[in-house]
């Protein structure tokens, strides 16, 4: 037994556990696909135990540690690809996964002949690109191309360098770099390295990919340097590091998100639509330009939330709110400020004419039965209107104007007859 590995592998398995804590609350959804990453790295400094052990065992162990590296730089790689849910996204990372592990179970559990090596070699760059061909017309993405173009590089530098003596464990360096290398580029082009977490982990990619170049060279020019194995292995307790900060930083984006917006809608709230109200009103008032401000109240919604269920309610509100948005502009203002009610801001240059088509446009959205969980729900709005500076010139005074107004038009609002109540849909 080699218990040089055990410290490392101690360190890794309580990062997984802080991982996995910090993961828990985290809005990016592939924090799990980090998480399993990690649990292959955890599995790497696991076989390494068993490296000095003699006979068939030691192979295993290798095989097992070399082809767990391999596999976590791959996850890490569809961890950051945009459309990773995609089929095309899993084809590539299983073509990736099977060739890189074939190859390594050749090298490290067999002595196959030269031919079988190249066959697999060349492998490891044609079933990307066959990928990627199949799939061109249904996704076309630089990562895509960047890690392709360094997979047929990886195959070519195989084929060159395994007839000579040690080429096929060059090739096993030049598989783990190409892994983590291409783990930096897509990282970098993911995050462009707008935060703390974002620098550590592109730099501790790029850092753990130079291990496998730097390594070798030393040993083969420098024999007599002598470097401990835990200053290999800091770029991956950078990378570890990285990748938590960026798990907090989003938490923490994502709180100030909460802070301003509804969590059910993704509208401005209502503090986010104070002050926008306002800075709208001064910018107005500079330029001398009119605001308009719609209040809108959704007619029949507490019945449909009464006698539906608050899913049904939630599905309906998520429905209106996506329906105003493909109506205004998007220098215009859509809050959600209360239960069922919604506020827009129409910022100059707007006319009342204007502001009533606008309003008359949304009424309208309305007036047609909503299609929602399965049923159909007749919904209607009453909408008030109130225009700065002519209504009034403070944002309290322009939302008690538009309030008025509001209340003024659902007392004219007829009966639609059904009183909300949802047609279930057969």
């Amino acid at each position: 037994m080699d218990w040089t590995p055990l410290p490392d592998l101690v360190c890794v398995t309580l990062l997984i556990f802080a991982f996995a804590s910090v993961s828990r609350n985290s809005q990016i959804k592939h924090s799990k696909v980090w998480l399993a990453g990690w649990i292959l790295i955890a599995a790497h400094f696991g076989a390494s135990l068993f490296l000095k052990v003699s006979g068939t065992v030691a192979n295993v162990a290798d095989w097992i540690a070399l082809s767990s590296l391999s596999a976590a730089g791959v996850l890490f790689v569809w961890s950051a690809v945009p459309n990773r849910q995609k089929i095309s996204s899993r084809w590539m990372t299983a073509s990736l996964l099977v060739s890189g592990t074939l190859y390594l179970g050749l090298v490290t559990l067999a002595s196959p002949p030269l031919w079988v090596l190249d066959t697999s070699a060349a492998l490891l760059g044609a079933l990307p690109l066959a990928v990627t061909l199949m799939t061109m017309r249904r996704l076309q993405r630089p990562e895509r191309w960047i890690v392709v173009v360094l997979y047929a590089l990886l195959a070519v530098f195989a084929l060159a360098v395994q007839p000579r003596a040690n080429g096929a464990w060059l090739t096993v360096n030049a598989l783990l770099f190409v892994a983590y290398l291409a783990c930096c580029i897509v990282f970098w082009i993911a995050y462009r390295m707008k935060t703390t977490g974002a620098f550590l982990t592109t730099g501790g990619f790029l850092a753990w990919a130079l291990v496998f170049v730097v390594g070798p060279l030393t040993q083969s020019y420098v024999p007599q340097a002598h470097i401990e194995s835990e200053v290999w292995n800091l770029p991956k307790y950078m990378v570890a590091i990285g990748m938590i900060l960026l798990l907090l930083e989003d938490q923490i984006a994502h709180n100030r998100h909460l802070a301003l917006h509804d969590e059910l809608t993704g509208l401005a709230n209502r503090r986010l639509f104070c002050d926008r109200l306002e800075r709208a009103l001064a910018r107005a008032q500079r330029q001398g330009e009119h605001v308009a401000l719609l209040l809108i109240d959704l007619n029949n919604f507490k019945q449909v939330n009464d006698a539906e269920g608050h899913h049904v309610g939630d599905e309906v509100l998520k429905h209106v709110s996506s329906l105003f948005l493909t109506r205004i502009r998007l220098s215009d203002t859509l809050a959600r400020t209360g239960g069922d009610e919604f506020s827009v801001i129409l910022e100059g240059p707007v006319t009342r004419q204007q502001a009533r088509e606008v309003a008359n446009a949304l009424k309208a959205m309305l007036a047609e039965p909503l299609e929602v969980d399965g049923g159909v729900v007749q919904m209607g709005a009453s909408i008030g209107l109130a225009i700065y500076p002519e209504d009034a010139t403070a944002a309290d005074a322009l939302c008690i104007a538009a309030d008025v107004a509001m209340y003024s038009d659902k007392n004219e609002v007829k009966d639609f007859g059904r009183d909300g109540r949802v047609d279930r849909v057969s």
